[in-house]
């Protein structure tokens, strides 16, 4: 087998990393390092073995060798970005110069390291890597809440929060949309308890974060 598969469930959380180097000793050896700090991985020995890996839930980045047999590591990287994969990468070369570097730095890597590297080196990669992709979960969460609330609202309240956000009084909302100035303010109570907005700050953030009232 190629691949040193985890014994966690594949939709586990607990964040992981893959690993694709069609090198069997170099694979074995990160595997044994990354799960020697208690890091789980899965080891890959091409491109395509990988693409098979079942989307994980959890926090993940990508350890990749540049130079593979078929597609290199730089090609991989332009095809995951084309279909739009944000899982970080950290790319291991044994043939490495700055010009391959430069390129996979420029094109979002968050690390290049030449072989042979430190074993310290590889996991703070991992460690920034990891951390790097936490955090993106964490706002794309953030947005889809935002948005599962903002989808509540009605047609009405979704115009007073954009009018709003975009600095009008209730009395000009009023004018704007032909309603009493008490409706709007009720539209405007409405909204904020829907998006659980803890002021009207806040609703404006939200609106902003989700780019409504910028077409108006």
């Amino acid at each position: 087998m190629s691949g040193s598969h985890s014994s966690n469930a594949p939709d586990s959380k607990e964040p992981i990393v893959f690993v694709v180097d069609d090198d069997a000793s170099m694979r074995d050896a990160l595997s044994n390092l990354l799960r020697s700090v208690g890091i789980r991985v899965e080891t890959f020995a091409s491109t395509a073995e990988f693409l098979q890996q079942p989307k994980t839930q959890g926090a993940s980045c990508l350890v990749l060798d540049v130079r593979l047999q078929g597609t290199s590591g730089l090609d991989f990287q332009r095809q995951l970005a084309a279909a739009n994969s944000t899982i970080p990468i950290i790319f291991i070369t044994g043939h490495g110069d700055i010009e391959m570097s430069v390129k996979a730095m420029k094109a979002g890597a968050v690390d290049f390291l030449a072989k042979p590297f430190r074993e310290q080196d590889l996991l703070d990669a991992v460690t920034a890597a990891l951390q790097t992709d936490v955090k993106r979960r964490e706002v794309e969460q953030q947005f889809s809440d935002l948005r599962t609330c903002y989808d509540t609202l009605t047609v009405r309240e979704k115009e007073v929060m954009a009018l709003a956000a975009k600095g009008l009084m209730n009395k000009q909302i009023a004018g704007q949309m032909n309603l009493s100035e008490i409706t709007v303010k009720i539209h405007r109570a409405h909204a904020m308890k829907k998006m659980h907005a803890k002021s009207f700050a806040d609703l404006v953030r939200m609106a902003e974060s989700l780019g409504v009232g910028q077409g108006l």
